[in-house]
Order: C-alpha cells, then sequence, then structure tokens
C-alpha cells in the first residue's frame, strides 16, 4: 500500500507557499490602490486600467510560472523579479523565488536577482502616483531590507529542510544497519547451533551407523556377538536422544518451565578420558597422554574434547582399525595443543558413512574463536594428523 503521507505533506507545503504569496500580493496592489485613490487620479486614465486588469493579468501569469521554480530557478526568478517591476500582484512569486533560490543555496544566481528585485521596488514604486513618495535613497534601502530578510528567512528554511533530511538520512542508515546485524546475528546463531549439533551428534550417529553396517554385512557373528552389538547400537542410540536434547536446550526460553531432570553441563577437558573409554569400548584401538599442568577454563576444555570428539569420529569413518592417540599439552604460559593422529589405513576402505566435510570446518570456526590454530592433513606416513592450539585464558 502506497504511502501517503509524504504527497500530503508536500501538498500543504506548496498551499502555504500559495497563500504566503497571494498575501504579499494582495498587500502591495491594496497599497498602491488606496495610494493612487488618495491622489484623485481619474478612473479613464492609462495608469488605471494597467492597474486593475495589465497588473492583475502578470500577476496571475507570475503565480502560474512559478510552478516551474524548481526546473528552471534561475529563468523563473528572472521573470518574476522583471514582472515585479510593473506588476505589484507579481511581487509575491517574486519574492517566493527568491526565496527557494536561498533555500538553495543559488548564491550565483541571487547576485543578479537580488539587485533586480531592489529595483523593481523602487521602479514600482514611481510607477504608479503617490502623495508620499520616499526619497530614492530610502526606496533602496528599504528594498534591501526587505530582499535581505527574504534571503535569510529563505537559507534559514533550507537549512532546517537539509537538516531533517540529514536526519532522516541517518535514521534510515541506522535502521538498515540495525537489521544487517540483526541478521548477521541470525546468521551466527544458526551457525553455532548447526555446529554444535554436528559435533554432538555426529559422534554417536557414526557408532550407531558402524555397528548397524557390521550386523548386516556380518553373518558369522555368534548371537552373543549380535546381541552386543545391537546393545551398543541401543546405548548409543539413546545417548544421541540425550545429547540432541542438551544441544536443543539451547533453543528454549529459559522463562519457560522445563519438565524432567536439569540439563547435563557442558563437556570439560577430563571428559576426554571417558570419551576415549567409550571409544575403545566400541572396538577402537585409541591412546591418550594428558600432559597438561594446571586447571584449564571450562570454555577451553569444551573446545578441546569437541576437536578430540570430531577427529575420533573422522579417525573410524575415514580409517576404520587404525590405531589413534590423543595427546594433551600445554599450561598456562604456553597454552593449549590438542594433537590426534591415526596410522594410515591398510588397504583402501571404503565407508558407508556419510561425508559431510563440516566437521573440521566446524572446528575452523571453533578454535578460530578462541584466538587459537588449527592444522589437519595427512603426515609423511600416510597418517592423518589434527593439531590445535588454543590459549589458556580467555
Amino acid at each position: 500500500m502506497p504511502d501517503t503521507a509524504p504527497i500530503a505533506h508536500s501538498r500543504l507545503s506548496s498551499l502555504w507557499r500559495y497563500a504566503l504569496a497571494l498575501l504579499i500580493s494582495a498587500v502591495a496592489w491594496g497599497a498602491i490602490v488606496i495610494a493612487v485613490s488618495n491622489t484623485k487620479v481619474d478612473e479613464s486614465e492609462p495608469i488605471m486600467a494597467w492597474l486593475f486588469f495589465g497588473d492583475t493579468a502578470l500577476g496571475l501569469a507570475s503565480f502560474v510560472l512559478i510552478r516551474w521554480r524548481h526546473r528552471w530557478p534561475g529563468q523563473v526568478a528572472v521573470i518574476t523579479t522583471l514582472a515585479s517591476f510593473v506588476s505589484a500582484t507579481s511581487a509575491g512569486p517574486a519574492t517566493w523565488a527568491v526565496g527557494s533560490l536561498a533555500a538553495r543555496n543559488r548564491w550565483r544566481l541571487l547576485t543578479l536577482v537580488v539587485p533586480l528585485s531592489i529595483l523593481g521596488g523602487v521602479a514600482q514604486e514611481r510607477l504608479y502616483p503617490g502623495e508620499d513618495d520616499l526619497p530614492l535613497w530610502a526606496s533602496i534601502l528599504f528594498g534591501f531590507l526587505i530582499v535581505g530578510i527574504v534571503v535569510a528567512v529563505g537559507y534559514a528554511m533550507g537549512s532546517q529542510r537539509s537538516l531533517l533530511e540529514s536526519l532522516r538520512d541517518r535514521a534510515e542508515t541506522a535502521e538498515r544497519e540495525q537489521q544487517a546485524r540483526v541478521a548477521q546475528a541470525q546468521a551466527a546463531e544458526r551457525t553455532r547451533i548447526a555446529r554444535e549439533m554436528h559435533d554432538v551428534l555426529a559422534h554417536r550417529i557414526s557408532l550407531v551407523a558402524m555397528h548397524a553396517g557390521a550386523l548386516s554385512y556380518r553373518t558369522d557373528l555368534t548371537p552373543e556377538e549380535q546381541a552386543t552389538a545391537a546393545r551398543t547400537i541401543e546405548d548409543n542410540a539413546h545417548r544421541a536422544l540425550r545429547d540432541l536434547r542438551d544441544v536443543l536446550g539451547v533453543l528454549r526460553d529459559p522463562t519457560q518451565p522445563t519438565d524432567g531432570d536439569p540439563e547435563r553441563p557442558q563437556p570439560v577437558i577430563s571428559d576426554i578420558a571417558r570419551l576415549v573409554e567409550d571409544e575403545r569400548a566400541s572396538g577402537m584401538r585409541v591412546s591418550l597422554d594428558n600432559a597438561i599442568v594446571g586447571e584449564l577454563p571450562d570454555n577451553r576444555g569444551r573446545t578441546a574434547y569437541r576437536i578430540v570428539q570430531e577427529a575420533l569420529t573422522n579417525a573410524r569413518k575415514h580409517a576404520p582399525g587404525t590405531s589413534v592417540s590423543v595427546t594433551l599439552s600445554g599450561s598456562e604460559d604456553d597454552g593449549l595443543t590438542v594433537t590426534i593422529r591415526n596410522a594410515a589405513p591398510v588397504g583402501s576402505p571404503r565407508s558407508t558413512l556419510p561425508d559431510s566435510g563440516l566437521g573440521l570446518i566446524g572446528l575452523d570456526e571453533r578454535v578460530g574463536l578462541t584466538g587459537g590454530r588449527l592444522r589437519h592433513g595427512r603426515d609423511a606416513g600416510g597418517g592423518y594428523v589434527v593439531d590445535a592450539w588454543i590459549p589458556w585464558q580467555v
């Protein structure tokens, strides 16, 4: 639906300007009529015919011409000013044109129009007979005073208009910037939630998929081995659901009441040992070397946990059956170093698990947010290394 407020405001602005110009013309024409009447001029004289017919016709033409003051400001101002030499009713449009030039800071045109306006006032005063004509110097001074007031008022109105436009532009710019900040914050929050979902669920789901694949392809398993694999699938499926609930907790409105037990705390550096034990229980050959000195902040420990979790998941997917070593070292002065290395896979194993490629991207983002560095790639022996350095303090 179109906004009609600016249109209504423009019409109102033009209306009061026309009314003011009409008032100026009426006062100027009325003053001349009174002055001529006091001199007892014969109504049959040509000057009276011009006053009542020619003057008003020229003034009407000036009112029509003033509509194009924005398109041709100089031409309109000069023509209406010249008309005011012989037409009192053209005084309103001529004054309006001068004020319009001042409002738009057209000073070069004003250097031409202002002297013409002063001379127009003097010529108009002497065109019609009167009893108390002012001296020439007084007429010039009075005209200069009137035109000076018009220029000053026009300049003030133009400055006010420019200020309002500047404030409007600043408000619109601030609104656009605020919308951009909100969109950026929403995108960052979606990325954070997606990264957390991937880090938490990819580990559990990969275990479920691996054991389910073993049940599908290994027909030589004993009933006890099949039952063990099924229990492992069930256990990791329940853990995945529990982890999913923890992640979705960040989307829950904290002002709303929640049912059930409170959410588990986020993992810290000490939980890496439990993660390694779970991997060993699922059949992965993984070792842990923890040489951390000092008490690591929980947020740094959580980042280290996610790095190890993602690296072990990738090793299970892309290098099954290989040995994996996890090394943690560092101190408050040196920072935290996390290194996960797996040996080169034997043959060319083909994983049935999908490779999203988002895990390492998420790790890059996580480590980058802490101000640390992440390096990953093949080593000289054909294995794969994930090496991260994280500053100790926030």
